[in-house]
């Protein structure tokens, strides 16, 4: 075994996640170019459609981004009329997200896009579901992770432990 081999690009379990998301992004970017959506716009709207209206911070919690990174995306939707943002009667500093009546029209044709990128992934659906299962899983044990101790104050790999 060659020296520091855990060090090789393809052994990394980022790159491959890396390589993967975006080849997924860039699946997702002709269809969704028809609707005049982004990827980031599509998954905001995600949310809408599944959750109804949201605070920006809710919205922003929800797509894990910060609020300031979400506003000029919810500005563009806005602008192409899929969303409207009013501020909360209650508490002006409070920004509400709703959909349109175009931006629900929207859901069921961008429905379709979904189905689209399950087929090119060409995993059984058994295995698609798992897999997005073992994404989510991962995503939420790193969310709170913290880096060990040991491991920083080595040169060495931690021992891989697939079940931990």
């Amino acid at each position: 075994m060659p020296a520091y081999e855990h060090l090789f690009l393809e052994n990394q379990l980022c790159f491959a996640l890396y390589t993967a998301t975006n080849a997924v992004t860039r699946i997702y970017r002709e269809p969704l170019r028809k609707w005049g959506l982004t990827y980031p716009q599509f998954l905001a709207m995600l949310v809408l459609w599944e959750r109804g209206t949201h605070t920006v911070k809710g919205l922003a919690d929800a797509l894990q981004l910060d609020s300031s990174t979400l506003t000029p995306l919810l500005k563009r939707l806005e602008a192409a009329g899929w969303v409207s943002r009013t501020r909360d009667p209650g508490d002006g500093r409070i920004m509400r997200i709703e959909l349109t009546a175009a931006g629900k029209a929207l859901r069921r044709p961008v429905a379709a896009i979904q189905k689209g990128v399950a087929c090119r992934t060409k995993l059984p659906e058994a295995e698609f579901v798992t897999l997005r299962k073992q994404l989510h899983a991962l995503a939420e044990t790193l969310s709170g992770a913290e880096v060990s101790r040991a491991v920083q104050a080595s040169d060495r790999p931690a021992p891989f432990h697939p079940r931990g």
